[in-house]
């Protein structure tokens, strides 16, 4: 594993679900958190961001825990789309499985910094295929394989509105020797043993308008997912890189610098100076991000001001617009008065 393995970067409310399906009690959760180095209290926490080593042994931890072999086939039904943040509620709302599939290969990183998506298409199907660029043991390989594809399956179906009878999904491990009960939670056809881990959708099904899309919505989440994405300035691995993806994994206003410096394993004051060598700070950081996002529901969204302050997780709404005016130099009202094009 490479050093990127160990950059708190993953919301940590996937460990959280892992230890619901397990159906752990509080007492029960130190198995789960074995060889981690976290501790129940900063597994609770909202805040709290895994590294990719963290998770992979979280998974690890689960194999033995759980009393079924078909455990990742459970837990990637219990991740619903709310768990992935802002690119759940993306793909939700695509206007079709197409840009669905799309909207999942761009914004992954956001949320799993290890896997990859890629896309190919041809005149009848558009193929997808998932990729993780650090090793995995058998066991967690296939865990996640069966999580995400279930994940997959479940938007899918979800935007199509029915099974996806026609859809083929193959997977790089040997059938396992609960094979007969991937059809509860994938349709269509699997195979096993194959090169990669590949789904086929026909384009007959990728062009199906999602009846529940929402134009508003998607193009407001597109817009901040893609601020995510070029905030973090993927192949520059600074701190400032890897501050900026803990913060756009979390929740901004939780986040503080005390919380940040710990996920990078070192001091308050140490942080400060490696920022201070790339000419920032945390304060800065935190603002540029805040303010674009501001920037964004204000101009993109008919929010209120309270409902804007409350998404960014400003708990006085006065408190925000105090800080929006050192950011502009003006109110938030005034400000979307200025900018904000009149809806054609």
């Amino acid at each position: 594993m490479d050093e990127n393995v160990d950059i708190a970067n993953i919301p940590s409310n996937y460990a959280r679900m892992i230890g619901r399906e397990l159906a752990l009690n509080i007492r029960e959760l130190p198995q789960l958190l074995q060889f981690t180095q976290l501790n129940i209290e900063q597994l609770m926490r909202d805040e709290t961001l895994l590294t990719a080593r963290q998770l992979v042994q979280i998974l690890q931890n689960s194999v033995a825990l759980s009393e079924h072999a078909d455990f990742g086939l459970r837990l990637g039904k219990r991740l619903t789309p709310t768990t992935h943040g802002a690119m759940g509620f993306l793909v939700n709302s695509s206007p079709n499985l197409l840009m669905a599939l799309k909207a999942f290969k761009e914004f992954i990183p956001t949320r799993i910094s290890f896997a990859r998506l890629s896309l190919e298409y041809s005149e009848s199907s558009v193929n997808m295929s998932l990729h993780f660029d650090i090793p995995l043991s058998a066991q967690v390989h296939r865990i996640l394989s069966e999580t995400c594809a279930v994940i997959l399956y479940e938007c899918a179906e979800f935007i199509v509105g029915r099974p996806l009878d026609e859809a083929k999904i193959c997977f790089a491990h040997p059938e396992p020797d609960y094979g007969q009960t991937y059809a509860n939670y994938l349709s269509g056809r699997y195979f096993f043993s194959a090169p990669e881990i590949k789904v086929e959708f026909p384009l007959s099904l990728c062009n199906i308008l999602n009846a529940s899309a929402h134009q508003d919505s998607y193009l407001l989440a597109m817009r901040q997912c893609e601020s995510m994405l070029q905030q973090l300035q993927p192949g520059k691995h600074s701190y400032v890189y890897h501050i900026q993806k803990m913060m756009l994994s979390s929740s901004l206003g939780e986040l503080n610098e005390e919380h940040i410096a710990a996920s990078l394993f070192m001091s308050k004051r140490t942080l400060a100076r490696k920022l201070a060598v790339d000419g920032t700070s945390f304060r800065e950081i935190r603002d540029s991000i805040l303010s674009q996002q501001a920037s964004s529901y204000l101009l993109e969204s008919n929010l209120s001001v309270d409902a804007i302050a409350t998404l960014l997780n400003y708990h006085d709404s006065s408190n925000f617009r105090r800080a929006f005016k050192r950011w502009f130099q003006t109110s938030p009202s005034e400000y979307r008065y200025k900018n904000k094009k009149p809806s054609s």
